[in-house]
């Protein structure tokens, strides 16, 4: 065999590898980045429990924790859209991770201050990267790679967000959560100094987690700007999605329908983050004397049940239309919420865990719903959708009023309010769209 040929022979499998290495490589980095932010948002539930603690808030104040993230959502989604569309998802990837970065690195001089309002704000930093990333991830999974599977690239994306979830609250659990807590009697027998230190103690107890996340988002951040990447994640296509135009948002509103189905999302989303946020708060009311870290188990199994749902909601779509399975999984949820609201007892708590199998399919459900058949005006439709994530905000806020007025099993009169909504949405749906 002549040495040439035989070189060329040696060479072509490394070659090879060398272009499978060039492909994967981009596709596992932007597919973490549905585990990253999958941390971030759960860590919130965890957040709740220990800022309520630590600044001795009520529970209005210690909701405000999922108010001031998903404002940063509600105001950086359209922003992101525009910045993907003009400098690339590449660059729009970049700079969510490193406002995520930021913004976990700003729990250090929170924590030092001792400042509630200076946690609220580097939360905010921190979603506002998060819209980012959700904003570009998507779409840039589905244009990186073959077409003709897109969809199972896509699926094992989503698939890694339930396990950041997870993987949120088992860190909060561990490495926030302390487990000390001392009776108002106990603290009332404290000198101001002991009092102090305790408070600090805990404070302290986010800086290390958060620290670690910081790192762990910058040098993510480092190693999409210095890979290579294929040519269609700098410069969008012509047609990909964005922000859509001023005369697309007026004629929505001509779509009542669609109309319906961003305030099912409204609902859904503050409905979601309300129950995920009080669930430790609500089992201190239910099991007077279980400790937050065992509470937080119950959330770790909630959102296993969650992830369990979407495939078995999956499944069951093959025989039963998505609208109509909606509006039974939210009439199932209408039954949990009232049991929650008016057994607040182990029972109870079993019944608010359980909701989130049947919350499983309803973000992705009521925003196919919403869009499909929008033609033209998808761009500006999903954007609203997007944008109802608000909903967060403002129910997660409205229970903790409502349990400050008078307990946290009353404060679950919103979510079941919030799944009638759904419910009706799924219902109502127009028979070329319930039968899809």
């Amino acid at each position: 065999m002549p040495e040439t040929t035989q070189r060329a022979d040696m060479a072509a499998p490394a070659q090879g590898s060398t272009r499978r290495l060039a492909v994967t490589l981009p596709i596992v980095l932007i597919v973490s980045l549905f585990f990253l932010w999958g941390i971030a948002n759960n860590l919130n539930d965890i957040l709740i429990a220990h800022f309520k603690k630590a600044f001795q808030l009520t529970d209005l104040q210690s909701g405000l924790v999922q108010s001031a993230f998903y404002f940063g959502y509600f105001c950086f989604s359209i922003p992101a859209a525009i910045f993907m569309q003009r400098l690339g998802y590449k660059a729009a990837v970049v700079a969510g991770l490193c406002l995520y970065g930021l913004g976990a690195l700003l729990f250090y001089p929170a924590s030092e201050a001792a400042e509630y309002n200076f946690f609220l704000a580097a939360l905010f930093v921190i979603a506002s990267g998060l819209a980012f990333l959700e904003t570009s991830a998507n779409p840039l999974i589905v244009v990186m790679g073959d077409p003709a599977t897109a969809e199972r690239r896509l699926n094992l994306a989503q698939s890694f967000n339930p396990l950041g979830a997870i993987s949120g609250v088992i860190i909060g659990r561990q490495f926030i959560l302390s487990g000390v807590e001392h009776s108002d009697a106990e603290l009332a027998a404290m000198s101001a100094v002991e009092q102090q230190g305790y408070y600090q103690m805990e404070l302290g107890a986010v800086q290390m987690p958060y620290l670690v996340l910081a790192a762990v988002v910058i040098v993510w951040a480092v190693l999409v700007l210095i890979t290579r990447f294929p040519a269609v994640a700098s410069k969008p296509l012509p047609g990909e999605l964005g922000a859509g135009k001023l005369s697309d948002f007026k004629g929505l509103l001509v779509h009542k329908y669609f109309l319906f189905g961003v305030m099912a999302q409204f609902f859904y989303v503050g409905a979601q983050v309300g129950i995920w946020s009080y669930m430790i708060r609500y089992g201190q009311l239910a099991v007077p004397g279980t400790g937050e870290k065992v509470l937080a188990g119950y959330l770790t199994i909630s959102l296993v049940a969650f992830m369990v749902g979407r495939f078995v909601a999956t499944a069951l779509m093959g025989r039963i239309s998505p609208a109509k399975l909606m509006a039974v999984f939210a009439l199932m949820n209408v039954m949990l919420c009232a049991v929650a609201m008016l057994s607040p007892n182990q029972m109870g708590l079993y019944a608010l865990a359980s909701t989130s199998f049947f919350m499983s399919l309803m973000f992705p459900t009521i925003f196919a719903l919403s869009v499909k058949g929008l033609g033209s005006l998808t761009k500006a439709g999903s954007s609203f959708l997007i944008m109802a994530i608000i909903g967060g905000a403002v129910l997660t806020a409205l229970m903790g009023w409502i349990s400050d007025l008078s307990a946290i099993n009353y404060a679950m009169c919103v979510p079941l309010v919030c799944f009638v909504v759904i419910g009706l949405f799924g219902l109502s749906a127009p028979k070329r769209l319930s039968s899809d």
